[in-house]
């Protein structure tokens, strides 16, 4: 939804409400022209005043380390593992966050500098590199494709292509990759599968392709 589109809070407009330029009504609170507050009991009015200052104190007192939820585990690695052949050093998933049978995956990967990569890529400025996050990509692809709706086959899951592949930002130590990869068309039949992929860290977009895998007997 849009920031236009949504509704203003209560507290919202009690500090639009408080602005210098507001005009009073009698037996009201001072308020601006559409602030879209209108309380015509006084008592009401401060009680609100009163919850919006709480509430403002309790967000300023609360600390950082707690003020970010962790992400939902729709996969722990144990599940991942089962799923995909991959094994260190090459296993690029670390949750699965968000999974739509036949549709799509969210995951992460957690990029650590105790990556195997990162003492060559490169030593003075550790960059995850691009073609490790397109492996990472294809590999939540695979959530995808190696289930029961898509009928794929653990023992013969390749990745076949790419196109359109775009690097947006880079991808440093610390940061967590989060890869959502969309099943756009499946050929059942012959086991192949396009798939969008879409990468972020932080709300950016790093990395975004097009992919083909191909799954089924030789």
């Amino acid at each position: 939804m849009e920031p236009t589109a949504m509704a203003r809070s209560p507290c919202s407009a009690v500090s639009q409400a408080s602005l210098p330029s507001a005009r009073l009504v009698p037996g009201r609170l001072a308020i601006r022209p559409r602030a879209g507050l209108a309380l015509s009991n006084p008592a009401a009015a401060r009680r609100l005043v009163a919850r919006c200052a709480a509430g403002d104190k309790a967000e300023a007192e609360t600390p950082i380390e707690k003020s970010f939820r962790p992400f939902p585990s729709v996969m722990d690695i144990n599940q991942i593992r089962d799923i995909l052949p991959h094994r260190f050093p090459f296993l690029l998933v670390d949750r699965v966050i968000d999974y739509k049978p036949g549709e799509y995956a969210v995951a992460i990967k957690n990029v650590t500098i105790n990556d195997n990569f990162f003492p060559g890529h490169f030593p003075e400025r550790p960059i995850m590199p691009g073609v490790l996050m397109v492996e990472a990509m294809a590999q939540v692809g695979g959530i995808v494709m190696l289930q029961p709706e898509v009928g794929g086959s653990r023992e013969n899951f390749f990745f076949a292509g790419i196109d359109k592949v775009r690097f947006r930002k880079p991808v440093i130590a610390g940061d967590t990759l989060i890869m959502r990869m969309t099943l756009i068309k499946l050929q059942k039949r012959f086991g192949i599968a396009k798939m969008e992929g879409k990468a972020y860290v932080g709300g950016d977009l790093v990395c975004e392709g097009e992919f083909l895998m191909a799954t089924g007997s030789e």
